[in-house]
């Protein structure tokens, strides 16, 4: 039987403009996809769970967990790019700023990592993971830039094509050993 590593965006969270989004949890319509997420997931037989510190992240990773049994792992490493000091930003705003993150990655242009630093990070996070749970169908709860960053960087496709077509959630799906992506989905 084929194994995956299924990196999973977090679902819909209650944006609050006045706080950090490292700090948003789930909206009400957040934890119902969650739970739809969680039928689509089971598909793969998943067994084990890992998951960013955000809040938004571990509620969807618990609501997961949760449905397909398993306990959850909280990693920090798996967190977003380190934005916390920015503002809020217009819809406008942010895409540029996460365009500019993406086509810059060794420059600091957006929050307080490169692209390349959050990719380090992530990576080294997401490979721990893969030793410690070998030959596992793993689900890891994160975010979307650096899911885009660890997938654009595996299969040379566009991190900011992918980024910009992860719903919230969504997941990718890689079979373990192959580097290939086999599925992106978007649940809504």
């Amino acid at each position: 039987m084929a194994k995956y590593l299924i990196l999973v965006k977090h679902s819909v969270p209650e944006i609050e403009a006045d706080r950090p989004a490292n700090t948003w949890k789930l909206s009400k319509q957040g934890r119902v996809r969650a739970l739809h997420l969680a039928e689509e997931l089971d598909t793969y037989v998943p067994e084990a769970i890992v998951s960013s510190d955000e809040p938004k992240a571990k509620e969807t990773a618990e609501i997961l967990a949760g449905r397909l049994r398993l306990e959850v792992q909280i990693l920090p490493g798996l967190r977003e790019h380190d934005r916390s000091l920015v503002p809020y930003l217009s819809h406008e705003a942010f895409q540029g700023s996460v365009r500019d993150f993406f086509q810059n990655p060794d420059v600091l242009v957006f929050g307080s990592e490169t692209a390349d630093q959050a990719h380090a990070r992530f990576y080294q996070t997401v490979h721990s993971v893969l030793n410690e749970h070998s030959s596992k169908t793993i689900v890891v709860v994160t975010h979307g830039t650096v899911i885009s960053l660890f997938v654009s960087r595996l299969t040379g496709s566009s991190d900011l094509e992918l980024w910009s077509r992860l719903g919230l959630p969504s997941f990718v799906a890689m079979e373990l050993g192959s580097n290939t992506l086999i599925v992106r989905s978007s649940i809504t």
